[in-house]
């Protein structure tokens, strides 16, 4: 019994599938990767909004409490030593002290805040084209197989063109260049 002599583009409808399997494998692994940066970054990013409200309620009870005294020392300021307007002086410089470190540290609470979003969008990004690259390559992979059971050439054809918006796709994933 002879064998059919094999076609040569079945080989090349090998390699390419094999090709397509590896990036759809490799697309789906770095789009997971960057999908769990975002969610970590996410998780961050509102541990340091947080942390902000913290510092922002720390801050506005010393304004309150800053103002409380300066109304009383105004009020009775007449009726007051001086070594207790003198206190409450001091005590109005310490509160005032301590609202300046706490508008410090929003500063730079909000600056990391903000950096850990920018951390989770570009994540967001990567994911996203990761996940695209995938459907075109699995789109190919698929289509290369129906054509290796129907030997059909033109099949294998969309399938290539489909692989290789899928293998843009993934580069793009890594570089962002469109």
């Amino acid at each position: 019994m002879a064998e059919e002599p094999k076609e040569k583009w079945l080989n090349y409808l090998a390699l390419t599938t094999v090709i397509f399997a590896v990036c759809a494998t490799l697309s789906t692994f770095k789009g997971a990767g960057f999908s769990t940066r975002s969610v970590l970054s996410q998780t961050q990013a509102a541990n340091q909004w947080a942390y902000y409200q913290s510092k922002s309620i720390k801050g506005y009870l010393y304004e309150n409490q800053k103002e409380s005294l300066e109304l009383e020392v105004n009020a009775r300021r007449g009726s007051m030593s001086q070594v207790a307007v003198a206190d409450y002086e001091r005590k109005i410089e310490l509160y005032t002290q301590k609202i300046k470190r706490y508008d410090s540290e929003k500063a730079e609470i909000s600056k990391e805040a903000k950096r850990l979003e920018a951390q989770r969008d570009d994540a967001q990004k990567h994911t996203g084209i990761f996940g695209i690259a995938v459907i075109f390559l699995q789109i190919a992979i698929l289509l290369s197989s129906i054509a290796a059971l129907m030997k059909k050439k033109l099949v294998w054809m969309a399938g290539a063109a489909s692989g290789a918006v899928g293998l843009l796709y993934f580069a793009n994933g890594f570089l962002l260049f469109f």
